[in-house]
């Protein structure tokens, strides 16, 4: 059904996108907008710090429209990505090829439920960019316990959730939720971990003229 679905959306992407990587990344996201939301990931997390000796986990990590740039900045096998679609992290690989990036060791990581997840490594950084929206509840809740279980000290989960009083929805086979500031302390209690909210997407600079600039809230979460 899946492969049905990514030939439909390729289809009808030929008709109104140019490039390859515009193809691509329409798999993840709007393709107008792919090389600023990926500059706009990078430099987010260069301004919370991230270093070069840092273990991140990329979550819903998809055609590394953001990846890219971070697995060229960290050290050698640092970078881990991870998505549930495995045609979508095959444009990913076809991406890390094209940038000459083979090198760089990138671990990308297929898998069904986040319960299943077992890796021999902890993450000073993990990243969830525009991720838990499409999760529902209880996918959700186990998303935050595998990052409480994979979070090391000090280290730090970012994610951007929809916060206003909008109706669900859907986006090509994933919902589009919407959800209070109390379920996101409620997971984050559950789990041993705090939560800041760090302002809305515009705030932080993400300037795409949509109402999701305003929608969308970055939070912070930390092991407490």
């Amino acid at each position: 059904m899946f492969n049905k679905t990514l030939f439909l959306v390729r289809t009808t992407l030929k008709k109104i996108v140019k490039s390859k990587q515009e193809i691509r990344h329409a798999l993840v996201g709007a393709p107008n907008v792919w090389k600023y939301t990926r500059e706009f990931q990078f430099q987010f997390l260069l301004d919370q710090g991230l270093q070069k000796t840092d273990t991140l986990m990329d979550i819903g990590c998809g055609t590394l429209r953001g990846g890219i740039p971070m697995i060229q900045y960290l050290n050698k096998g640092n970078y881990y990505g991870m998505d549930v679609r495995d045609q979508v992290l095959d444009e990913g690989r076809k991406e890390i090829k094209a940038a000459k990036l083979e090198d760089k060791k990138p671990n990308l990581i297929s898998f069904d439920h986040f319960s299943e997840v077992d890796l021999d490594a902890q993450f000073n950084v993990m990243f969830a960019f525009s991720v838990l929206f499409h999760l529902e509840d209880d996918i959700a809740a186990s998303c935050f316990q595998f990052v409480a279980k994979s979070l090391a000290k000090n280290g730090a989960f970012y994610a951007n959730v929809n916060m206003d009083d909008f109706e669900d929805g859907n986006w090509v086979e994933f919902p589009v939720v919407f959800r209070s500031q109390e379920f996101y302390n409620n997971l984050a209690a559950k789990n041993g971990m705090e939560v800041l909210v760090m302002g809305s997407m515009l705030e932080l600079g993400h300037d795409t003229k949509k109402n999701s600039d305003t929608q969308q809230i970055m939070l912070k979460f930390t092991k407490v």
